[in-house]
């Protein structure tokens, strides 16, 4: 690009500048006569430039400066402006709270969650270039300040802004951002390089020109058009690399370098043959990386040779695909030059963020709504009073966040503040939130924070946590309370004379009390123990047995039938049986077999009078979709009970039949009965475990049986 002429006054920008579209313009005139750094400003107005953005990204860089010399005059004017300028300075008054953050010198290896949390609030991305601008503009200008602010904005600029950069691909911000912050961070090593470079400036560059010249006329006699450049080297990379390789800075073998764009991948390793053929290479220096690329899909071909002079040379040819690839980020550059972890999601994220800078004919409006789709985060970034970063799986609770603080706070937590005002414990907090932790001098976790119905704690870490506090307890209250669960849960199912001899070794236990410590510390699941005893239930040993014969399963039924085949069954409506429930059938005349619970009362009314009609009946492989069965709920009768009932069952993937209620006016309670369509015991289970989970709701249990 051609040098930039500088300017120091907006007036004067707007001279060199010509003829400026109208919302540019009038920020201009806004800004002209305020006090705001008119220096810096076009400074932070050429990079923007440079970077081809659009005019309203440049306006919301001035209005951003008017807002914070004259807030009176920005409530007055800002209000006027559009939504999406406003949104615009709106975003970089956001990233304010991050720089404060960091100038409250948080703890070591949190300026990777101040990025994402950067990143995570700032909605526009065109805000990132305008942080990343002005930070560049101030450094410049940083010279000027006194040592302890300058060395401040260069941690500033070394923790957030050049990372940033680096991500987005923008090299000519990147290298001076490191530059600067390096010199004020530490400026002797700077110095030492540079002079290093500058005492050997004048043969360098004398070097490179005698080797590009070589170079080019070597590959023209071999006939491969090319395009050759010397590759510049930066102080603080030159410094990295020293440190990262314990080398000397005589011992760098990239000092002296040049870059080689060829047109295909043939002409690649063509070049590659006449240079080795020119200079002999150096050993242990070749490294493919277009057959072999790097694991973020970095392409070049890297070769050291004994150049002119006998003097080291790094070679690098590539592509033009692949050199636009490599430095706009399509090859994630940033991973390995970082060597930091990422996950593909934000991987992702950066990915479109780097679209922004390519050439684009489309409507930036377009761009900026697919841009704000594919870039919805699975993570919330959240803050302490102290300001650290801390991240979570989206939907994660106060709680999951207390025990991801510490274990300790976790157990000790009561309640939970968010941006200051008191919260439930199982509120899911938003990206940028500050939450503070309510804690009570003794560690007391609840069970039912392992309850999936209770909604307190949404991450594995965090119940692992708690379930680990309960085993520390006596090995009795763990097995009193498993025990209690056990059979209120076998109760309400309806299911007391069920078969559970062969539940311990279905979930890997040796005994039953093994089983209930497991099913007290929220490791195996009430809903769990209903599948199981579901698949496992067999009918008791039937009373006289009926003609022996090879069972026959209906094609229209899910019920296998002793020794009869085309017959029509009915689940009984005394005892509503599901699958899973110990059957027995009754052949009634007319009505076909009559299917009942083995401990159905009806049928053992019936079995004494006719047991000859007594059939063996088992479930078969092919269960229907839907039972009916009846369910009572009990509880104090408050406003919106019933409705909440309904939305639980209804949202539960459950149908309601029929339904009644009674108020026992006395003791101010009401019952509830409710015939549902429901698919096995399993969703029976849970559905039972979410209403009883209901404010006001005492008891909720199955009913109907005998």
């Amino acid at each position: 690009m051609p040098p930039i002429v500088k300017s120091t006054s907006l007036l004067h920008w707007r001279e060199r500048a010509g003829t400026l579209p109208p919302v540019l313009a009038e920020a201009l005139h806004a800004c002209e006569t305020q006090p705001v750094a008119q220096a810096e400003c076009c400074d932070v107005l050429d990079l923007l430039g440079m970077l081809g953005c659009d005019a309203q990204t440049q306006a919301a860089a001035l209005w951003f400066e008017l807002a914070r010399v004259d807030p009176a005059l920005w409530k007055t004017q800002g209000a006027k402006l559009p939504a999406e300028l406003q949104r615009l300075v709106g975003g970089q008054q956001a990233a304010e709270q991050v720089w404060a953050l960091h100038a409250q010198r948080a703890p070591e290896g949190a300026a990777e969650g101040l990025r994402r949390l950067l990143l995570a609030i700032v909605r526009d991305l065109r805000v990132v270039f305008v942080l990343l601008a002005r930070q560049l503009a101030r450094m410049r200008a940083a010279a000027t300040l006194p040592p302890e602010q300058a060395a401040a904005l260069a941690r500033l600029t070394r923790d957030i802004h050049a990372p940033l950069a680096n991500r987005l691909g923008i090299w000519q911000l990147k290298w001076e951002l490191e530059d600067l912050a390096f010199r004020f961070l530490q400026p002797e090593t700077y110095r030492r390089i540079a002079k290093l470079l500058d005492e050997r400036r004048t043969d360098r560059e004398s070097f490179i020109r005698e080797s590009l010249d070589e170079l080019q006329r070597a590959l023209e006699a071999a006939g491969i058009h090319a395009e050759l450049a010397g590759r510049p080297k930066h102080i603080y990379s030159i410094w990295k690399k020293m440190q990262r390789k314990s080398l000397d800075f005589s011992d760098l073998y990239d000092i002296r370098a040049v870059r080689v764009l060829v047109d295909t991948i043939t002409d690649c390793y063509a070049a590659l043959g006449v240079v080795h053929a020119r200079w002999p290479h150096l050993p242990g220096e070749f490294d493919d990386y277009i057959a072999r690329p790097k694991a973020n899909g970095y392409q070049s071909l890297h070769t050291a040779v004994l150049g002119p002079e006998g003097k080291t040379l790094e070679v690098q040819i590539r592509t033009h695909e692949m050199h636009r690839a490599n430095e706009l980020g399509v090859a994630a550059h940033w991973r390995y030059k970082e060597g930091g972890s990422s996950d593909a999601e934000f991987e992702a994220k950066i990915a479109w963020m780097r679209k922004l800078l390519e050439p684009r004919g489309e409507d930036d409006s377009a761009l900026a709504a697919e841009l704000h789709t594919e870039l919805l985060e699975d993570r919330v970034y959240l803050l302490t009073p102290k300001g650290e970063v801390f991240d979570l799986a989206r939907g994660a609770t106060v709680l999951d966040f207390a025990y991801l603080v510490h274990t300790e706070v976790g157990h000790r937590c009561r309640g939970a503040k968010v941006n200051g005002r008191i919260v439930p414990l199982t509120f899911q907090p938003q990206s940028g939130d500050r939450v503070e932790i309510l804690t009570a001098k003794v560690a007391e976790p609840s069970r039912d924070w392992l309850s999936p119905h209770h909604g307190y704690l949404n991450t594995a870490r965090a119940k692992d946590k708690v379930r680990a506090w309960f085993r520390r307890i006596a090995h009795d209250a763990n097995l009193a309370v498993g025990r209690s669960m056990f059979e209120r849960e076998l109760k309400r199912l309806a299911l007391s004379g069920a078969d559970v001899s062969k539940l311990p070794a279905h979930f890997h236990l040796q005994t039953h009390d093994e089983l209930l410590i497991a099913l007290a510390l929220g490791e195996v699941t009430p809903g769990q123990i209903a599948r199981v005893v579901q698949e496992s239930a067999q009918p008791p040993a039937p009373p006289p047995p009926p003609v022996s014969a090879r069972p026959v399963t209906l094609d229209h039924s899910a019920l296998s039938i002793e020794g009869i085949g085309n017959l029509l069954t009915t689940l009984a409506r005394c005892c509503q049986p599901l699958p899973g429930d110990p059957v027995r059938g009754f052949i009634t005349k007319g009505r076909g077999v009559s299917v009942h619970r083995a401990d159905c009362g009806s049928l053992a009314r019936l079995a004494r009078r006719d047991p000859d009609r007594v059939i063996e009946v088992s479930w078969g492989s092919a269960a229907a979709q839907a039972y009916e069965v009846d369910i009572e709920l009990r509880g104090y009768d408050r406003k919106g009970l019933q409705k909440d009932v309904t939305g639980v069952v209804s949202n539960a993937g459950t149908y309601i039949i029929a339904s009644s209620s009674r108020l026992i006016a006395h003791a101010g309670e009401v019952e509830m009965r409710f015939t549902l369509r429901v698919r096995d015991f399993e969703q029976l289970s849970t559905l039972l475990g979410k209403l009883l989970a209901l404010p006001n709701v005492v008891d909720v249990r199955r009913v109907g049986v005998g």
